[in-house]
């Protein structure tokens, strides 16, 4: 199923609350931390998260955004409010799930608003989710393309899935309010899904012949421990680490300029167990 699950033409109404981590939101747009404070204009969050609640069936307008962020990027957009966390690599990102745990609670048992729009992919947000819609308030949660197929998400990362199942909606970020989102500008038209961009033709081979050199690259500079660490880790999951598979994601991102489909992100994934592991992934 994809962004669109449990529409079934039915329409939801309300007033709606955006709590978005802007590291996972740099994530999604195929950045850095860095280069998403000179890339991401915050002016047009509210009406590209609403746009993208309306194209999913949910008719609420984004009143307010909250931004969890390590680093202030000098906007002050309105109806915006600022929300400074830890580093991640401090913490983990304990202070960033506090803060939005806490922002959760509060709007839910509160009822300030009908549904709540949350970007994050922290799998420990499960429970905060779980009791704001027992408060009864709709959770919808942003993720990328991978959402669109739930099956195969819940093999290569289980807890990620688990996290979006959870939602009452998955709402994708697609391309064209990623362009939005970056180029500052408000959605062409509310409700109406945007055309979808051309894809290029590309051949599998030499994709793949990428995804390996960048692969390499990497476990190059990776210690001797810290390889030792992953092949146990691997050995016990099916999935890769979500921090290296952000890692390898960016990487990749910026030697072919583009985000990677679905099918080419499973490619990523079984190179690198076979990088690690040592034998091939079988089908």
């Amino acid at each position: 199923m994809n962004s669109h699950h449990r529409h079934d033409g039915a329409q939801r109404h309300g007033s709606c609350m955006a709590l978005v981590d802007g590291r996972y939101m740099a994530w999604l747009l195929g950045q850095n931390q860095e280069m998403v404070t000179e890339a991401l204009s915050r002016q047009s969050l509210a009406p590209v998260l609403t746009a993208l609640l309306h194209q999913a069936g949910v008719s609420a307008d984004v009143t307010r955004v909250y931004w969890y962020t390590d680093k202030a990027d000098g906007q002050s957009p309105p109806d915006q409010v600022l929300r400074m966390v830890l580093p991640h690599p401090a913490d983990g990102g304990t202070s960033m799930l506090r803060a939005l745990s806490a922002d959760l609670h509060k709007l839910a048992s509160r009822r300030a608003c009908d549904h709540v729009l949350v970007a994050s992919d922290d799998e420990r947000l499960l429970m905060a989710i779980d009791d704001a819609q027992l408060h009864g308030v709709s959770v919808h949660l942003l993720a990328d393309e991978a959402a669109r197929h739930m099956e195969q998400l819940a093999k290569d990362d289980p807890g990620w899935a688990r996290l979006l199942a959870q939602a009452d909606r998955r709402i994708v970020l697609h391309p064209q309010a990623m362009r939005d989102l970056t180029q500052g500008r408000a959605p062409a038209g509310l409700g109406q899904p945007s055309a979808p961009a051309p894809t290029p033709t590309v051949d599998p081979e030499v994709v793949r012949a990428s995804l390996q050199e960048v692969i390499d690259a990497w476990w190059n500079d990776e210690p001797e421990d810290l390889r030792e660490d992953l092949r146990e880790e691997l050995q016990a999951s099916r999935g890769l680490p979500q921090e290296l598979d952000r890692h390898l994601l960016l990487r990749v991102r910026k030697v072919l300029d583009r985000t990677l489909s679905f099918n080419e992100k499973k490619t990523l994934r079984d190179l690198v167990r076979t990088k690690v592991l040592g034998v091939t992934v079988e089908e």
